[in-house]
């Protein structure tokens, strides 16, 4: 599997120091969709210091509108009005609406680029939804996207030019790390590394706070400390020149307590069952990519 990154592309989304936004857009950028994502995408663009008068979001919950306009952008719950005058059209959808969304507006599309940050929608779905239109880009963020420091690939088919894919990687790079992948499929690969992965994260700190407890600590204490570890080990991966398997041998003395602690993971086979756990959310993002393109 090639991925590539863009050359600008960072782990933490950092808020530009200029005046200016360095991301250019012919037009106003809609959101089809005003839910936690959207909003984190909204966040990231005005952190780069995007005009919120030139962004849009419809959103049929008026519950969420309250929220919307404090960041200072267009709230409307009609989907028709919401796109006429973008360049940019964000859908940020659950999947199994996005039929019902998309197919009263299939002649309403004229020139804007669409990017879809709905999980397991395919472009060929997403395309004949909307009477073969061709200039779709498909991401796959994550939550660490609503503190600006996710992760989303993104891919495109050649009907997307040059000047599109930097667009949409300037605006997804607002929210933290991008990259492309050459191949559909491998957003299923995406999916399971970093779309489903903030969950394994906070699956092994449950445990770890857990253990803790049981090991004298209040839960407070085990809580602190195991946050405060995950932190500075992720901090120590992103800007160590070295892999993960050689900070951890750095840690691991002979006969210490780190050893004694790795072996036992040896033993129960973890590494063997992570990987499985990863395949097993990639054949399922493919399956769901299937089942919502029979609808």
């Amino acid at each position: 599997m090639h991925l590539t990154t863009d050359s600008t592309a960072t782990a933490t989304a950092t808020a530009t120091t200029t005046t200016e936004s360095p991301i250019r857009s012919e037009g106003k950028i809609a959101f089809i969709g005003g839910g936690n994502m959207a909003q984190a995408l909204i966040g990231g663009l005005l952190a780069q210091q995007f005009n919120p008068a030139d962004i849009i979001v419809s959103e049929p919950v008026e519950a969420l509108h309250a929220t919307l306009r404090q960041l200072g952008v267009q709230v409307t719950t009609d989907n028709q009005q919401a796109i006429t005058d973008a360049a940019v059209v964000i859908l940020a959808v659950k999947p199994q609406v996005m039929a019902e969304v998309l197919m009263p507006l299939r002649e309403q599309f004229k020139n804007q680029l669409i990017i879809s940050i709905a999980a397991g929608v395919t472009i060929s779905t997403l395309s004949r939804l909307l009477g073969d239109y061709p200039r779709i880009v498909r991401a796959m963020p994550n939550t660490p996207a609503l503190i600006q420091t996710g992760a989303t690939g993104l891919y495109a088919t050649t009907a997307v030019d040059t000047a599109d894919r930097t667009l949409a990687t300037n605006i997804l790079q607002a929210a933290g790390l991008v990259l492309w992948v050459e191949q559909e499929q491998q957003l299923d690969a995406v999916t399971a590394v970093s779309g489903s992965g903030p969950a394994y994260f906070f699956y092994l700190m449950e445990a770890m706070i857990q253990a803790g407890q049981d090991l004298g600590l209040t839960e407070a204490q085990a809580r602190a400390l195991t946050l405060q570890t995950a932190l500075g080990a992720a901090k120590m991966a992103v800007s160590s020149p070295h892999a993960p398997d050689q900070l951890r041998k750095n840690v691991t003395s002979p006969n210490g307590t780190t050893q004694a602690a790795i072996e036992t993971m040896d033993t129960a086979h973890v590494n063997v069952h992570i990987q499985q756990a990863l395949q097993a959310a990639a054949t399922r993002s493919a399956e769901l990519a299937i089942a919502l393109a029979s609808k």
